[in-house]
């Protein structure tokens, strides 16, 4: 079965991990320092602060923001669940904007209008969905025009430009998961990016319980920080990410190429962006068929993701109208794009997906792999 994902650890890692438990600097150390510092060098901004993942990055820079009871955050309904629970957690409202159709990011017309309809939103966090750049041009000007914080949600864009731009430099923080699934990982691990010193500065204290210096806590914190071992892990997976993406940019070129003539949409490149193809999203009407399908021809997919937050059992209390995230949720399945394929895989993916699309149900998946 060619998996969905395939994280890529391997022995430089591993000496990386060794030195660290050597050293017995295991909690938060010199390590955790030079991720941080190699993360801001990526992103061209001058703080990056490591954290526990990428819910605890998000959850802290809301903190951080003084962002709280009373307060409301514009964000999408199509995304992981995280996005969301980490507004509500520092104590405000998500309130959900719809998503652009062609790119499934949030659609800043639908923003404009929450913006209109409302006086207590202070930020907005849109979500670079599957490594593409939401459209950060017209939110940062909306955010500008109106006061509010702009917050990258980035989980899934490690590399990923806008304009020229690194995705996470462009708003008031940009908000990274290193969860072994991503792009680049760090076991498990977040960490935020930001130009603004006092920010990186609030954040620094609240992920460390509060504290200023020693054992003198100005404010209530929690414990979000990386420790030695996942830092070490993300350092050297940095180095390797440019290859890592180079990959991931290959092997989507080569599906859009093989697919295009087929009836499934597959993933748009927008003008200005440079998408990190975390996730190579299909758009199908016969999604669950497909899948089926992929499957018996050893092909693993994945829905990301299958119900809109707004529908979750846990916003059931969110009275919203959003028809292009709930379209959205019931036509994408994601394939491999990973850059542990070789061209067999590619070759097997892209032969699957079209002898569904041509009806072909009586050859052997292996026959069809041969042919291909």
């Amino acid at each position: 079965m060619i998996p969905i994902a395939a994280p890529d650890v391997g022995e430089a890692e591993r000496e990386a991990v060794e030195a660290v438990l050597s050293s017995g600097q295991l909690a938060d150390g010199p390590a955790v320092r030079e991720f941080e510092s190699a993360f801001a060098a990526l992103c061209d901004v001058e703080h990056a602060v490591a954290t526990t993942n990428g819910t605890t990055a998000l959850h802290a820079t809301f903190e951080a923001l003084g962002v709280g009871e009373g307060d409301a955050v514009i964000t999408t309904p199509f995304s992981f669940v995280a996005s969301a629970n980490a507004i509500r957690l520092a104590g405000a409202e998500p309130v959900f904007a719809d998503i652009d159709p062609e790119t499934l990011t949030l659609d800043p017309t639908a923003v404009a209008e929450v913006l209109a309809e409302r006086d207590d939103v202070v930020a907005m966090l849109p979500v670079h969905l599957y490594g593409m750049p939401a459209e950060m041009d017209r939110l940062r000007a909306l955010a500008d025009a109106h006061d509010v914080a702009l917050v990258e949600d980035a989980a899934q864009a490690h590399g990923a430009r806008y304009e020229g731009e690194a995705v996470g430099s462009i708003g008031d923080a940009g908000c990274f998961s290193f969860y072994p699934t991503k792009n680049a990982t760090s076991a498990e691990g977040g960490i935020v990016t930001t130009d603004d010193p006092e920010l990186a500065e609030r954040l620094r204290r609240f992920i460390d319980h509060g504290r200023v210096s020693g054992y003198e806590h100005a404010e209530v914190g929690h414990n979000f920080r990386m420790t030695s071992v996942c830092a070490a892990i993300g350092r050297v997976q940095l180095d390797r990410l440019p290859s890592f993406n180079i990959a991931r940019r290959g092997n989507a070129a080569y599906l859009t190429d093989r697919l295009q003539d087929t009836a499934v949409e597959t993933p748009p490149e927008r003008s200005g962006a440079r998408s990190a193809h975390h996730q190579y999203t299909i758009r199908t009407d016969e999604r669950d068929a497909l899948a089926d399908h992929l499957e018996e021809r050893g092909v693993a997919s994945a829905v990301y993701y299958p119900t809109p937050i707004h529908e979750q059992p846990a916003y059931a209390d969110y009275d919203a109208d959003l028809p292009v995230a709930e379209r959205a949720a019931d036509r994408v399945l994601s394939l491999p794009v990973h850059p542990g394929l070789d061209v067999d895989d590619l070759r097997q993916i892209a032969r699957a997906v079209e002898t569904f699309d041509a009806g072909v149900e009586t050859a052997t998946p292996e026959a069809e792999v041969m042919d291909s």
